[in-house]
């Protein structure tokens, strides 16, 4: 075994290279498409045109005539004719523009009416002297310099000359009329070859107007100007129309298992053709089954690289799970080549058998739900590819929904029940769920079966779930040894208290036992707040103190009696005594082979804190000491289920140094530790952000203040106290 281990940690550091992670990747696909090759090899005839057939041929596919599909739609799609859509607001927008020099001329002109009063009146206190009339030009210079300059460019000096010489009312007329004569004219389609002619008729309609003859002239360059196109070709709409007419059209269809060519009869031209687009022909298109094969594959693979790449986790378990994945993968799709080869017997409903929920089983307790969701939709497909003897076409879809079925059956039984032996009854209900399956299947296909055909498919649904449940059990064990896995089963059976060690402690310092249990409680809540994994924290608080087994009177969790032996002892001696229990715990754990995250935690736990009791003691009995030696050696925090129940540990252990604590002593006390851990660099070779520690630190008072509430006094108690005092 541990040959194997190391040949497999070699295999893993090379997966951490990205050419061998993508060689691992392209090996999958190269044993996939090997295995799936004869399934999707084309069966090919040998006729010719204007031959007799020898037998008779139906179609393995459901396939398009698209040769007269697309004639008969070509036919409709010429029958439409293009669309041209009038666009309004184009109208609205040459009437505001309009408005807006019609409306800038009257502002000049009052404006410097206004202007002329306020001047005549400021020079002469009374009015009597006339004040100066501005130019025309400087008129001319104001409007333009309200209008934008695409106008300006467009219309003439002598345009602007009229409009800013023109008597207001006259001009308020003009406007009037300009306005209506272009909604008249624009309220028609204007196309971009019939412009022209809307601008000669409002010009015709603004002749008839009563207006002066040069602000007429002036009136109908504007009218012409605001005419424009509003008649617009539609590739949108006219796309639609043809698109509607070419689906109103059935497509010309040979389906699944119709007969092409009956036995005796003449492969004429139309038979040939049909033939040869079914692909039953020696023809160059024999690769596209491969290719479509080759695709599927690369689908499927390319998603469980994403997978891999995106997921955050260390790069160490990430090149574990992957391993994972591959050997998992491969065994699953060896055996079911090798039963798919026992089609050849005839042998009814055989691919029943194959142990469906085996990969997502695996896969779940190794790896995540995620993955064994992924893999078992992968296999699915796979199983219905290599399960297509005696269908019509390449897939068999039954198979395909007998797997996938089976297969999240025993992943969700587990979702909730991950101890060891519930993976025989994960496997009992998956067969319980094959059974079902296969029932409605039948049902669908509306076969006639005897009562013997059901009693054998039935069988091969049992011994199918069964099968899945059996391998996992004698499978998991080698992936757990072999990589050295932490899996949910482990954890939860290393929480089991009559685990060696956990009855260690528990006779041995019992006030330890109580401490780990009470620490775990709050690690655990924490840790599912932030997302970190709870149960991988509570199993590491049961064993972050096993090295108090080796000293726990020198522990004040485990002093009955008021004697405490730090008294009679230095600082210096007591901070090594207190120190040492790390090391042992680590050195106890690695005697009992614990797994490795069990270990880091309680490696890691104390971090490089500070004994500060003893410390300060040195200090008063006036010594000279460096800080160094009160401290624990590290290292510190590596990940946040350590850095939670180094927290949870401390915290602890100072409410319980409390009196009746109230709820804003628990609070203080709280982010007073994890302040002064934070201070001391304590968290910072772990993930954990700022937002998380404020989660941690919301989640912990909450779950302290639910464990050290207060308690009713009773009477007796009162009276007690009363007779005491």
């Amino acid at each position: 075994m541990e040959k194997l281990q190391q040949y497999l940690y070699r295999v893993r550091k090379l997966l951490d290279i990205t050419f061998f992670r993508v060689l691992f990747f392209v090996a999958l696909g190269i044993v996939l498409f090997a295995v799936m090759f004869s399934n999707v090899k084309p069966e090919k005839l040998s006729l010719s045109l204007f031959t007799v057939a020898d037998k008779t041929i139906r179609s393995p596919i459901t396939v398009e005539d698209k040769e007269s599909t697309e004639q008969r739609r070509k036919e409709a799609i010429d029958q439409v004719k293009d669309v041209y859509i009038l666009k309004k607001e184009y109208t609205q927008n040459r009437v505001d523009l309009i408005t807006s020099i019609f409306d800038s001329a009257l502002e000049v002109t009052n404006d410097r009416k206004a202007d002329i009063k306020n001047q005549a009146g400021a020079e002469t206190g009374s009015g009597d002297l006339p004040a100066l009339e501005p130019s025309v030009t400087d008129k001319i210079n104001k409007l333009k310099a309200k209008l934008t300059e695409r106008v300006v460019k467009d219309l003439s000096d002598q345009n602007f000359s009229v409009l800013v010489q023109a008597d207001p009312n006259e001009l308020s007329n003009a406007k009037d009329v300009t306005i209506t004569a272009i909604n008249s004219v624009m309220a028609n389609r204007i196309s971009a070859n019939d412009i022209e002619n809307a601008k000669k008729r409002i010009e015709d309609e603004l002749n008839y107007s009563t207006l002066s003859g040069n602000l007429k002239t002036t009136a109908i360059d504007l009218g012409r100007y605001a005419v424009v196109q509003n008649e617009f070709y539609d590739p949108n709409a006219t796309k639609e129309l043809r698109r509607q007419a070419s689906e109103s059209i059935e497509s010309i269809k040979i389906l699944q298992g119709q007969i092409i060519v009956e036995e005796g009869e003449l492969v004429s031209r139309d038979i040939y053709r049909q033939l040869k687009l079914v692909g039953l022909l020696n023809t160059t298109n024999s690769f596209k089954p491969f290719l479509g094969s080759a695709i599927f594959i690369t689908i499927f693979l390319a998603a469980i690289y994403h997978y891999f790449y995106q997921i955050k986790m260390p790069a160490e378990k990430k090149q574990a799970n992957m391993l994972i994945f591959g050997i998992t993968f491969s065994i699953s799709i060896l055996i079911m080549k090798m039963i798919s080869l026992m089609q050849t017997f005839n042998f009814m409903g055989i691919a029943y058998l194959f142990p469906a929920a085996l990969s997502g089983m695996l896969i779940k307790l190794l790896i995540d739900d995620k993955m064994a969701i992924l893999t078992t939709i992968i296999m699915a497909v796979s199983g219905s590819i290599l399960f297509n003897e005696g269908v019509a076409g390449t897939l068999n879809f039954s198979e395909g929904i007998y797997i996938l079925l089976s297969s999240l059956a025993g992943i969700l039984y587990l979702s909730n029940q991950n101890h060891r032996s519930k993976i025989l009854q994960a496997g009992l209900f998956s067969a319980v769920i094959n059974l079902v399956t296969i029932l409605a299947l039948l049902l669908l296909s509306n076969g006639q079966y005897s009562g013997l055909g059901y009693v054998y498919h039935f069988l091969t649904a049992i011994v199918s779930g069964l099968a899945s449940a059996v391998l996992t059990i004698g499978l998991l064990p080698f992936f757990e040894a072999s990589f050295g896995i932490l899996s949910t089963m482990k954890l939860i059976e290393l929480s089991n208290p009559n685990h060696p060690l956990l009855r260690k402690i528990l006779t041995e310092a019992p006030g330890t036992y109580h401490h780990s249990l009470m620490v775990a409680n709050l690690a655990e809540s924490a840790c599912e707040a932030i997302g970190a994994n709870g149960l991988i924290a509570r199993v590491g608080c049961y064993y972050h103190d096993i090295g108090k087994t080796i000293r726990p009177n020198f522990f004040i969790e485990n002093q009955i009696n008021n004697e405490n032996p730090h008294d009679r002892l230095a600082p210096e001696k007591s901070a090594d005594i207190i120190i040492a229990h790390v090391q042992d715990g680590v050195n106890v754990l690695k005697k009992y082979r614990m797994p490795k995250e069990i270990i880091e935690i309680a490696e890691q736990h104390h971090g490089t804190t500070l004994l500060r009791y003893f410390y300060h003691r040195a200090m008063q009995d006036g010594q000279v000491v460096k800080e160094e030696e009160f401290r624990y050696p590290g290292p510190k925090a590596q990940t946040k289920e350590s850095a939670v129940v180094g927290i949870a540990d401390s915290v602890e252990a100072a409410v319980r140094s409390l009196k009746q604590p109230t709820p804003e002593q628990i609070e203080n006390l709280v982010k007073n530790i994890i302040d002064n851990r934070l201070q001391d660099g304590q968290l910072n070779e772990c993930d954990l952000t700022l937002k998380e520690v404020e989660i941690i630190l919301h989640t912990l008072c909450e779950s302290v203040k639910g464990i050290f509430h207060s308690r009713i006094e009773y009477p007796d108690m009162t009276k007690q106290k009363v007779r005491q005092a």
